[in-house]
């Protein structure tokens, strides 16, 4: 039995791939590694093979033509054996003290046949540490005050979020057969779509365990990664489309018949994400960029009104849609101290 797949879509990533697979292997049969080669230019294939060739049983190399990180997440779901889905970036690594917990825990409650009898989280949500590693810095991302540690709750028996917390594809372990019933794909050849990984499938979930540990470290500072703000400013179409398919992925009006707590949060979601495209498309300081914003603003409204008047009084998304320049220059100075203060990127 293979409790966990773990899927590492990997393109041209030969300068860190490793440190990420051996960060995995410490859960030696229990797990799947699925090294996603797509379609690198450089020894990424390479690499992908040794590691499968070291490890049979455990590690397998695939390897597909380049789609981006969306095709290499949608291959891992397609081949996983796992009980449970966890994504992790070729550049980023897993404490190996906080794996050997969560893997316990995942045993306690599926080993021995007992997922077949008795009820099983279907999703497990862990602390991720955004990791400055070149400046020796990081900042651990927690959620105590949204789930109660080590026990099973749902959606309605949650805390509340703060403005800093939401969930990202980093702190989630999903089932397997959760994210295949979401029905979740992702687009290929397009940046941010982990967007879309983390939020369609929570309507789906109906038990959920938080573990207090730092499991995932999330490195930041590559120049060319897709979170650094130069980057995402070339990429703002991309950043723009994922936000589109997130506010349309899911009826929010269906959840909160059933999750209120959980409607609220993917309302808060969606606000986020167009607070972040508002902000960039500010940044960028053309009349295009201008227009762009407003259409997108003007694509929610066609989409769901209701939705549309929440997310324009919303604190987080309402105030990146100010009028004038003066309203621009508050934002983007909200914006210059959030990310002093949560040091993300």
């Amino acid at each position: 039995m293979k409790y966990i797949t773990f899927t590492v879509p990997c393109y041209n990533s030969e300068a860190y791939m490793e440190r990420c697979i051996d960060s995995l292997l410490a859960g030696g049969s229990d797990v799947e590694i699925l090294v996603i080669d797509d379609g690198s230019t450089d020894g990424t294939g390479e690499i992908a093979d040794r590691y499968a060739a070291a490890w049979p049983g455990i590690v397998k190399a695939v390897h597909k033509e380049n789609g981006g990180h969306g095709s290499g997440v949608n291959t891992g779901l397609k081949m996983a054996q796992g009980i449970y889905f966890k994504v992790v970036d070729s550049d980023d690594w897993i404490d190996q003290e906080a794996y050997r917990k969560i893997l316990k825990k995942i045993k306690e409650f599926c080993g021995a046949g007992r997922i077949e009898f008795e009820e099983v989280p279907d999703l497990f949500v862990s602390n991720y540490v955004y990791d400055h590693l070149d400046e020796g810095r990081s900042r651990v991302m927690d959620y105590r005050n949204v789930f109660p540690d080590g026990k099973m709750c749902g959606w309605n028996t949650i805390g509340h979020f703060r403005p800093s917390q939401y969930l990202i594809m980093h702190a989630l372990m999903f089932r397997t057969e959760v994210l295949r019933k979401s029905g979740v794909r992702l687009p290929e050849h397009t940046f941010y779509v982990d967007n879309l990984f983390s939020y369609q499938p929570l309507p789906y979930v109906e038990n959920i365990c938080y573990l207090d540990i730092d499991l995932y470290h999330y490195y930041l500072g590559r120049e060319d990664q897709s979170v650094n703000e130069k980057v995402l400013m070339k990429r703002i179409d991309q950043q723009i489309r994922v936000t589109d398919l997130v506010s349309r992925s899911v009826d929010l009006r269906e959840v909160k018949k059933r999750y209120p707590k959980l409607a609220a949060y993917m309302t808060r979601n969606i606000s986020i994400m167009l607070s972040i495209s508002s902000i960039h498309l500010l940044l960028i300081r053309t009349a295009e960029a201008e227009e762009k914003r407003q259409k997108m603003w003007e694509r929610i409204r066609e989409y769901d009104r209701t939705l549309y008047y929440r997310l324009r009084c919303s604190t987080l998304s309402g105030l990146t849609y100010l009028p004038g320049k003066l309203g621009g220059r508050i934002t983007v100075s909200g914006y210059r101290f959030a990310r002093k203060i949560y040091q993300f990127q």
